[in-house]
């Protein structure tokens, strides 16, 4: 990729999953990566892969939930590289469970992560992205983000959240930030690990039947940051096409 086409991505939850499908779909492109997410180990191996296969990455741990930490994050990308044009609010978790098991810290735990760790992303990039005249907000969501399951009340509503962000967001951008919403259906990953509810977890084993390989994702993202300044992919829903859900 030229290097005037090639862009400064920053991925959150990058260690696994969408994360880390989308780090390599990009680098793959020929995109300069800066990847955070708490597990370090994964982060350093998956850095060590790219660029062992020519790509540019490099590695910071994150942990969404404190806002300085992504602020010191996207700062140390845009040290590194110069500038950010693109932020991947892609960290998530998924402990669903009914709303009478009284779960309260499962509940706060996900709007920690996936509706406060997608503002404390969005506050961090987007003074860079003003300050250098343009970029590109991607977060991702799920199709919980358009509809509601038993046992993902709370889970649904912070990618409801996440979608009304992105909107409000896209507003108040007047062009110069991009904002695009990404919805997947059931992807393989690791969110249906954190469910302690042995009738959700169960309920999800079946649901969950039929998936998506994260790589899916991924292409959704690269196709979004791929168009030119001018069009703005606001909202993409990727479903596994022999699922009704």
């Amino acid at each position: 990729m030229p290097e005037q086409t090639a862009k400064v991505v920053v991925i959150t939850g990058a260690s696994s999953g969408i994360g880390e499908a989308t780090a390599r779909r990009l680098a793959a492109d020929g995109h300069r990566l800066f990847l955070g997410a708490r597990r370090t180990d994964r982060l350093d191996r998956l850095v060590m892969e790219i660029t062992a296969a020519g790509g540019t990455a490099a590695s910071r741990r994150l942990d969404v939930t404190e806002a300085a930490d992504v602020h010191d994050f996207v700062a140390a990308a845009k040290q590194r590289y110069g500038r950010v044009d693109v932020m991947v609010n892609n960290a998530g978790v998924m402990p669903l469970s009914p709303l009478e098991s009284l779960r309260t810290e499962e509940w706060n735990g996900m709007i920690d992560v996936n509706i406060r760790g997608v503002l404390h992303g969005i506050a961090a990039a987007l003074p860079v992205m003003r300050a250098q005249g343009g970029g590109h907000i991607v977060n991702i969501a799920s199709v919980g983000a358009r509809e509601v399951s038993p046992t993902a009340a709370v889970y649904c509503a912070t990618k409801f959240a996440v979608r009304a962000i992105s909107e409000g967001l896209r507003q108040e951008s007047a062009g110069d930030v991009r904002v695009t919403l990404v919805s997947p259906g059931v992807t393989e990953s690791e969110l249906a690990d954190g469910i302690a509810d042995p009738a959700a977890r169960a309920a999800m084993r079946a649901y969950r039947a039929v998936a998506l390989p994260a790589s899916a994702i991924a292409d959704a993202v690269a196709y979004a940051i791929s168009q030119p300044p001018y069009v703005d992919v606001n909202e993409i829903v990727v479903r596994p096409a022999a699922s009704a859900q």
